[in-house]
């Protein structure tokens, strides 16, 4: 794995006493993917991540990305970036098949992109990335069997890889300011460097 991708591979552990497993956080640019019977964990806003597995073999795993694409500059060095959703992607899928998952066998959970940014609705980061994902996957020909995207809620997200179950929860907007500062530092970051199927609400 190359310096690049490991820089973004989740590095927030925990033991989930909810669900009696081993856990991973993953936060923007971040992506993480196991072949293991534990629990990938993402709160999204505006973000959007997809949960792809592969159903035979129960590798699976997830991205969390901002942009859907680096601006369509195959210059900047910045555009091949986890924080950028076609790049996400790409990495993501090729992690599974190195890991033994079988392009045939994938399939695809995608959520978020809710318009939680105020600020930044003239650019409809939420529709973009929505849009983007369902975009992407049918062109690599990957079914999505699930999907939460848009509204105006963030999400918390929890995949199980191994039998591919999500959860979602839908988070109360005015008490979750720290997602959308969060957020809203890194589009501003972003701008500045110019770099619903079976899921279980509850």
């Amino acid at each position: 794995m190359s310096a690049l991708l490991e820089e973004h591979l989740a590095t927030n552990f925990y033991f989930d006493r909810t669900f009696d497993c081993e856990a991973a956080k993953i936060l923007p640019g971040e992506f993480y993917y196991t072949a293991k019977p534990m629990l990938i964990v993402t709160v999204l806003g505006s973000c959007v991540a997809a949960c792809v597995r592969d159903r035979v073999f129960g590798i699976g795993g997830m991205n969390h990305f901002m942009l859907p694409d680096g601006s369509g500059d195959p210059n900047n060095p910045s555009s091949a970036s986890m924080r950028y959703g076609a790049y996400a992607m790409e990495v993501l899928i090729n992690q599974l098949l190195k890991a033994g998952a079988r392009r045939e066998n994938l399939e695809a959970k995608v959520f978020g992109g809710g318009n939680v940014l105020r600020g930044f609705t003239a650019i409809n980061v939420g529709e973009r990335n929505a849009d983007f994902v369902r975009t992407y996957l049918k062109a690599e020909n990957i079914r999505i069997v699930a999907e939460d995207l848009n509204d105006v809620h963030p999400r918390k997200v929890y995949f199980f890889p191994q039998t591919g179950k999500v959860l979602v929860k839908k988070l109360k907007q005015l008490n979750n300011y720290t997602l959308v500062k969060r957020e809203q530092a890194y589009a501003t970051q972003l701008q500045g460097s110019r770099v619903a199927g079976d899921v279980d609400l509850f």
